[in-house]
Parts: C-alpha cells; structure tokens; sequence
C-alpha cells in the first residue's frame, strides 16, 4: 500500500505492507486524513516516533477480526468511522476512552509505536471506532478527534458564567476550543491571536476577539493555552489573575519557558488536558454546533503530503487535508 514513513527521514513508499488487523481490531481503509500540530512536531523529533505518520481521520471498514475476550463489534463492514487514537488490548482494564487515554500500555495512533493514517489503510482496536453520522460529511469528520480534544476541557473544568475565559492561540485547536466552551457555557469568551483571518472566523462565530498585544494581563479566570509554543505557558500565566486555572492543550518538541515561583505565588491551578469524548464531538457535528469547514485551507493527494505538511506550517494557514482515498 501507499505510506508516508517516519525513519530517519520522512519517507513515501509505494510498497508498504498492508496491515492485518489483530484479534480484537479492524481492518480501515482511511478516506481522507487531517495534519495535526503534533505530527509537525513529530518530523522534529517528538515522542521518537518511528512509522507511518498522522492520527485524525475518517474511514470505511474493510473487515474486522473479532476476539471471544472482546466487546461485541458494534460497526459492521462498511461503516464509515472515526477513531480514538489510544490503544490497549482486549484484555486491558481500561474501559473508557479516558482511562485508555492514560493506561501506562497503550499505543497511540501515528505518534506512540502504532502505524498512523497518512497510508491507504490502518488498523484500530474495534471498541475504539465511532458510526460517523449520516448528515457529517468526510471534512467534517476528520475533526472529529481534535474536536474532541476541545470537549475534554468541559470534563475536566467547571465553566462557570461569571467567569472571563481565554483561549491563548488562533491556530486550528484554539478556534475549535474556542466553538466548543461557547456551544456549552455563557462564560465570557475571548480568543487572543495574532492573525486578523483566524480571529475573524472566531468573530464569525460571535466569539469576542483580541490580539495578543491588547489582551490585559493577570484578567483571566480560565486561560486555555493553545499556541503549539514553548513560550506559550509563561503568557498564558500571565494573563491569569491569582488562583485562576491554566488549561494546558499545546504539545511540542522543546521545553517550554516556565516561571514556576510564580505559578505558586499565584496559586495557579494547572490543568494538562489532551484526548476527549469522540461521541460528544460528533453530536456536536450533526447537530451543526460548531463549524469546522472555514478551517480548511488546503487539500493535497497522499503522494503529495511532504508538500502539504510545509503548507501547513506556512504563517495564518489553519488545517490542510489529504485526500486518500
């Protein structure tokens, strides 16, 4: 099959095995792939990863191999699916996307010793497949797994409607966490960016806007860091006022700029977030909620996806799609 390769360089190959799924998996054969912050990171050096790159995507199921120690398949072949990106065996203890979120066994999808999706196909463990609903179409769905990433903030973080929020970052995981904290909380919403088109999407969305320059320091209850930066933490901090909360969602190859004397004498809570509840994401989709399509920028065939990973990391581009199937 066709794969994009993490090794010592970032490889196309043309004769890449296709995989056979596992007791317990399925078999999918990938239609369309996003190209997430991380993966960028990834050709940097993140996490070591060696294999086939990328994590977001949408599918059809090829076949599956059920496991008499597994949960009934609740997809059939053919179904059109997303995926959860983390991965235990059948015969783990770790029943919830949240617990295999963080179970010291998993894999992780194109990131953590498990083949990804920038490839003609690739395998899943059944329970970890989402139906994508009949009125979401493929571009939608490929958000779904970092729109899901947004949701995680709400399980984790009690908004409350007094209380003035920030999202730190206008790239691709900010303006999604920025639609989803305003579909579920009437807290006072800004987004702090520094591109004029990226703001405007939020503004589109009646999201309050600032650049980065204007925003008040030491203002915020909520600051959810967003920026894909090192530097990003220490600006987030500073816009907190004292006892507020720091979400943390940016992953990246570097240490980051931290003033942890500060984040004691502030009494800063921190909150590292990071996988979310893909049914929550996908209801947000049918139900027209939030809008994922003015994020596409770019699309590009799979031989093609060297040059649609330098696209994406090209100033005020948002997501770029590969077309695979």
């Amino acid at each position: 099959m066709r794969a994009w390769v993490v090794a010592d360089t970032f490889t196309y190959r043309g004769d890449y095995p296709k995989p056979e799924p596992p007791p317990g998996e399925a078999l999918i054969r990938v239609v369309r792939a996003g190209i997430c912050n991380t993966d960028l990171e990834i050709l940097k050096g993140y996490f070591g990863f060696r294999g086939v790159l990328g994590h977001e995507f949408v599918g059809v199921v090829e076949a599956l191999n059920p496991a008499p120690h597994c949960p009934p398949p609740h997809v059939a072949v053919g179904d059109r699916v997303v995926g959860e990106i983390n991965c235990v065996s059948c015969d783990s203890l770790s029943r919830t996307y949240a617990e295999r979120a963080q179970d010291p066994t998993r894999t992780t999808l194109g990131i953590d010793r498990r083949d990804g999706v920038f490839a003609d196909y690739t395998v899943l463990p059944i329970v970890n497949l989402h139906r994508v609903p009949e009125g979401v179409s493929d571009d939608e769905a490929v958000f779904v797994e970092p729109l899901a990433a947004a949701c995680q903030i709400l399980e984790q973080v009690h908004l409350r409607p007094t209380d003035r929020v920030a999202v730190l970052g206008d790239g691709k995981l900010g303006l999604l966490c920025a639609q989803v904290i305003a579909a579920a909380s009437p807290c006072d919403l800004t987004v702090i960016g520094k591109h004029e088109n990226k703001l405007a999407l939020a503004r589109a969305r009646g999201i309050a806007t600032r650049f980065v320059e204007q925003a008040p320091l030491r203002s915020y209850d909520v600051v959810v860091e967003c920026t894909g930066s090192p530097a990003g933490f220490e600006h987030a901090r500073q816009l907190l006022r004292p006892r507020g909360t720091l979400v943390l969602k940016s992953t990246y190859q570097g240490l980051p700029q931290v003033n942890l004397t500060m984040v004691v004498v502030d009494e800063i809570t921190v909150v590292g977030s990071r996988c979310g509840p893909f049914a929550a994401a996908l209801r947000l989709l049918e139900q027209h909620r939030v809008d994922v399509l003015p994020l596409i920028h770019a699309r590009y065939p799979l031989e093609a996806a060297h040059q649609a990973l330098e696209h994406a990391q090209r100033p005020g581009v948002l997501k770029v799609l590969l077309d695979i199937a």
